[in-house]
């Protein structure tokens, strides 16, 4: 597997998003220029591990390297159980969700709401590192709120315990994603150590991405919402970041070849009655993007198979 932060380019990664970044995206993301993506977050729990979401979560060595699989759970001995486990499926790296603010995430003290017990993080590093023979990384946020902004610390600790990244939103659990991202804990978290520092939060555009970069002299950057219905965003900043230029849009022609093919995917990896209805919400990204994009998605979301949304797409693009 190539190093992912050893370079003097800075990374463009995909960020993890539950039911949007499977398999199917991070391949098209990865083609379309991200330096690595990482997997939908994972239950650590065993019996949520075999349950019908997740089985498409998993490592698969059919997959590009490096294959991330982000794990979610609270108790150290079972995120080491299901990081032998993803290792033995392929995995080439394991990261922990720390990030996640989704309220049933948190209400298991899973995701951000780690953040508020340092002690038990330190115990799920040190076990985590000590137990498998892959690379760790964390995905963390600010903090749990504003009053208790830990970044540091926690950063510090995945330091000392030998993880090998770190990647930070620029908000606390309690944001969500509401409001602005803030930088100033990601600039201060990596004056603080000296393992590769992730920017992740609010970045949209290549003027975003080179502020961010420069502002906080992170590693790299992570894009999440930015992506949806857009790859294209991850070789638009590589090239503005090397050339200070801005690379042409997508053509349509090449948003009809990624969204065929994205669709058609979709009903391999999940199947002919979910298929079809994933691809929906991915025809809403995508659509914001093109001409009379509110009356292709009415008409698509209306479709009740792949080979008819499939249909529509061509028409649409044939008749532009």
């Amino acid at each position: 597997m190539m190093p992912l932060f050893d370079s003097d380019t800075p990374t463009i990664a995909l960020a993890p998003m539950a039911g949007i970044t499977d398999r199917i995206y991070r391949d098209i993301c990865r083609e379309t220029g991200a330096s690595y993506a990482v997997s939908e977050m994972v239950a650590s729990k065993k019996q949520l591990r075999e349950s019908a979401k997740s089985s498409t979560r998993h490592a698969d060595k059919t997959e590009t390297s490096p294959r991330i699989v982000q794990l979610l759970g609270t108790q150290p001995d079972e995120l080491v159980d299901a990081a032998l486990w993803q290792q033995s499926q392929g995995a080439d790296m394991i990261d922990l969700n720390m990030g996640c603010p989704a309220k049933k995430v948190c209400d298991v003290a899973a995701g951000s709401a780690l953040m508020g017990q340092p002690e038990l993080v330190a115990d799920i590093f040190k076990s985590l590192t000590e137990a498998i023979d892959l690379p760790v990384t964390v995905k963390i946020r600010t903090g749990t709120d504003a009053d208790n902004i830990n970044a540091i610390e926690i950063a510090k600790l995945a330091q000392d315990s030998g993880l090998k990244a770190i990647t930070i939103h620029g908000r606390t659990r309690v944001d969500k994603f509401n409001g602005q991202a803030e930088y100033d804990t990601i600039k201060a978290v990596k004056q603080a150590v000296e393992i590769p520092v992730i920017a992740n939060g609010d970045i949209c555009s290549p003027k975003e991405a080179q502020f961010v970069l420069k502002y906080t002299g992170s590693d790299g950057i992570m894009i999440g919402r930015a992506a949806q219905g857009y790859p294209w965003i991850f070789r638009e900043i590589a090239h503005f970041l090397e050339t200070g230029e801005f690379l042409p849009p997508p053509s349509l022609a090449e948003f009809q070849q990624v969204m065929t093919r994205h669709f058609s995917e979709l009903e391999t990896l999940y199947g002919k009655y979910l298929g079809h209805k994933i691809a929906r919400k991915h025809l809403g990204w995508y659509s914001q993007y093109l001409p009379n994009g509110t009356e292709l998605r009415k008409r698509f979301n209306r479709l009740e198979s792949t080979q008819a949304q499939l249909n529509l797409i061509n028409h649409y693009f044939d008749t532009l």
